[in-house]
């Protein structure tokens, strides 16, 4: 869909669905941690939806354009991680992976709002609207669902991690977490040989087309 646009235009289309995709992620974590007990975030005035708050150089502006830009495949990103301090939580482990939760959850309820953009694109009938609302609807759709997806894989640090940590027995949980360091290389490594493709082509696909559908898309 988007082939048929000039590199400049797919960076406009692509640059609010993907700051959003990013800052609303770390938001939910930080406000869930909250209700769970640990006010770090809010203390630090990270639960805001100002960009600026959120913005890491490298991974909400480097990364994804040079994956844009480049074709790679999958667009994604990170924001500077919202700061939790398990023990001021209510359960630890428990309130942990909730927290970790809400950061794929809200991707997938972005989807479904930017799916709701694109249908209202279509039932406005507009002509100067339409197209604009489609791409970006198709832009916030694909970050929200590959954003989603990602962060649920059971590599430290990702939000997968984060919810099987709280599933497995405590020494097996703490050699788990050594993985942590080496986290972004295996990610980076699964990016660049095109197995993260592989693993996450279809269920992407099969998701998209429902979201599609949604939006009008064809």
């Amino acid at each position: 869909m988007m082939n048929e646009l000039t590199m400049l235009q797919r960076v406009v289309v692509w640059v609010l669905p993907v700051i959003f995709a990013i800052t609303v992620h770390e938001v939910a974590h930080g406000w869930v941690a909250k209700k769970r007990g640990d006010k770090t975030a809010w203390m630090l005035g990270r639960l805001t939806l100002n960009p600026i708050k959120h913005i890491d150089p490298i991974g909400t502006i480097l990364v994804p354009g040079l994956l844009l830009i480049t074709g790679t495949g999958f667009i994604f990103g990170w924001a500077k991680p919202v700061p939790v301090n398990m023990r001021n939580l209510k359960n630890p482990i428990p309130d942990m992976a909730l927290v970790a939760a809400a950061g794929p959850l809200s991707n997938l309820m972005m989807a479904v709002a930017w799916a709701l953009f694109g249908r209202m694109g279509g039932i406005l009938n507009i002509d100067a609207a339409i197209q604009p609302m489609m791409y970006m609807s198709f832009a916030g759709i694909t970050i929200n669902l590959v954003l989603a997806l990602i962060n649920l894989l059971p590599i430290p640090p990702l939000d997968g991690s984060r919810i099987l940590t709280a599933l497995l027995p405590k020494r097996w949980a703490w050699y788990y977490s050594r993985v942590e360091q080496y986290g972004f290389f295996i990610l980076l490594f699964l990016l660049m040989s095109g197995v993260l493709s592989s693993i996450l082509g279809s269920p992407l696909y099969a998701l998209q087309k429902l979201f599609f559908s949604l939006a009008g898309l064809q």
